[in-house]
């Protein structure tokens, strides 16, 4: 790059030449768990303490070289794309576990974007009320271990390990019963309610992986359901329309439980509405039964008010930027208030300053998260039109900048137009790349698709990521120092979970 990262070493080798040559050598395993592995092997010596949302390797090699064969293990199994709808086999590795899913509460959450971060809020607020949590969400930013975390924190590599061996002969039990082995997500789902059930936690905040009735987290029983913003992703697999995307999703509401819906296409309502009808489901609309009352962004975020079951809570700051976040955050109040029975059992809200508390501490890495200054590089996991919107419209409301570049790799089976296009108000130029993913795009298709988006000036192509984000550093630099230019690094979570270990985030 045109500088170094902030805390560089002009005595360490460039990390950067040594990036892709690790990648290259990791040809047995998950292309998405090599190049998560090989950016915490060229950096981990260089950055400060890791965060406790994203784990780096283990410093212990033992240790390091345990997970390293647990994550060759499950990259041996079916990837998170390649699906056979039904949730038999899990079903099966549940019953031989003794079914740990049932051995607490749950919420339960699905929609197309905006999940991971309401999960965060859930989980912050429920444990803010001395509740002990367990969170399953994915895909992960950099570690593995980010999938499954106990009391807000990803499990540690040790008890990651140890939950993995633990199961093992129920998971091969099952493999040899079925058609078809157990697929990654499908052991890390069997992982995650075992760790839960051992723990034990008093709840579990738990994230569809794609879809709802045949999605693996789906063997669960929640009290509560969650349906955020519903778009048009995964087509092939979900439905072409909004609405018969919504009647897939709609499978995790089961008989006589709350579903907390976000704002909804119209189709979409109707489905799910539908769903609650025959399910003798209770429902809180957003906008209806609670809502945003009022928002002002505020520096490094937002100060809100927010109109749950049981009322208003006035002064809540949340320290995530854009007004997609705050109806996240009004439809995680929503769930939690579902949860306590506020607005059902007791009438009383919530106490206003535990809820205050629980808001200020939330951290969602990856979503407009800032990794560096001067210039600017924000990080964003946009991977679809509808998220790229709300990202476009964040950026401009929550950052001043002069001129904005866009670093943009994604994946070969999103709506990259779509994105693109919404895009285009706010990038002066973009800089195409990919991640190292079997599932990137070709930098050079996507340019295609950018050139008639964006115009041949405005477009450069870098395939390599470093590469890319030296280039789109040096363009926002031109400006000068004080000149307020930003880089923002998006379209897929790889490529962002790529960037932040380039940038010495993790």
């Amino acid at each position: 790059m045109s500088e170094q990262p902030p805390n560089g070493n002009d005595d360490q080798p460039d990390v950067l030449d040594h990036f892709d040559e690790i990648i290259a050598a990791e040809t047995d395993r998950d292309p998405d768990l090599a190049v998560i592995e090989a950016g915490s092997r060229t950096l981990r010596t260089q950055g400060g303490p890791p965060q406790a949302d994203v784990p780096a390797r283990p410093a212990d090699p033992a240790v390091d070289k345990a997970l390293r064969e647990v994550e060759a293990e499950l990259a041996t199994r079916w990837g998170e794309t390649k699906l056979e709808p039904s949730v038999s086999r899990i079903s099966a590795l549940m019953d031989v576990l003794g079914e740990p899913q049932r051995a607490y509460p749950a919420i339960h959450i699905t929609g197309t974007n905006g999940k991971t971060s309401t999960a965060r809020m859930v989980e912050a607020l429920l444990g803010a009320f001395e509740l002990r949590t367990g969170r399953y969400t994915s895909p992960h930013v950099q570690s593995i271990t980010e999938r499954i975390s106990l009391d807000g924190a990803p499990i540690s590599a040790e008890r990651f390990i140890e939950t993995y061996q633990d199961i093992k002969p129920y998971i091969e039990m099952v493999d040899a019963a079925q058609e078809y082995r157990l697929s990654f997500f499908e052991v890390l789902t069997g992982m995650a309610y075992a760790a839960f059930a051992d723990a034990p936690v008093d709840v579990a905040v738990v994230e569809v992986g794609m879809g709802g009735s045949w999605d693996a987290t789906n063997v669960i029983d929640a009290d509560v359901a969650v349906v955020t913003p519903i778009g048009l992703d995964h087509t092939d697999r979900l439905g072409g329309t909004t609405a018969e995307i919504a009647g897939e999703k709609a499978g995790i509401i089961k008989q006589s439980a709350t579903v907390v819906m976000a704002q909804q296409p119209v189709d979409a309502a109707q489905a799910l509405l539908k769903k609650v009808v025959e399910t003798d489901a209770t429902v809180a609309r957003e906008g209806l039964e609670f809502g945003v009352v009022s928002r002002q962004v505020a520096v490094g975020g937002q100060l809100l008010t927010l109109r749950g079951l049981g009322g208003e809570y006035t002064d809540v700051y949340l320290p995530l930027h854009g007004a997609h976040q705050a109806h996240n955050a009004a439809v995680a109040l929503a769930a939690v208030e579902a949860f306590f029975g506020v607005g059902a059992q007791r009438a009383e809200p919530l106490d206003a300053e535990t809820v205050r508390r629980a808001f200020a501490s939330v951290v969602s890495p990856g979503r407009l998260e800032v990794v560096r200054r001067s210039p600017t590089v924000v990080l964003d996991a946009a991977h679809n039109p509808a998220g790229a919107q709300v990202t476009a419209d964040a950026v401009h409301e929550a950052f001043d900048f002069s001129r904005l570049i866009g670093v943009v790799g994604t994946s070969a089976d999103k709506n990259v137009r779509g994105l693109l296009e919404a895009f285009e108000p706010v990038f002066a130029e973009v800089v195409i790349t990919q991640n190292s993913s079997h599932r990137a795009m070709d930098a050079d298709a996507l340019a295609a698709i950018a050139v008639e988006v964006f115009g041949e000036e405005r477009v450069q192509v870098e395939p390599r990521l470093p590469d890319a984000l030296e280039a789109a550093i040096t363009l926002a630099e031109e400006e000068g120092e004080f000149a307020g230019a930003g880089v923002l690094v998006t379209g897929s979570v790889i490529t962002v979970g790529e960037a932040r270990l380039l940038l010495k985030k993790g």
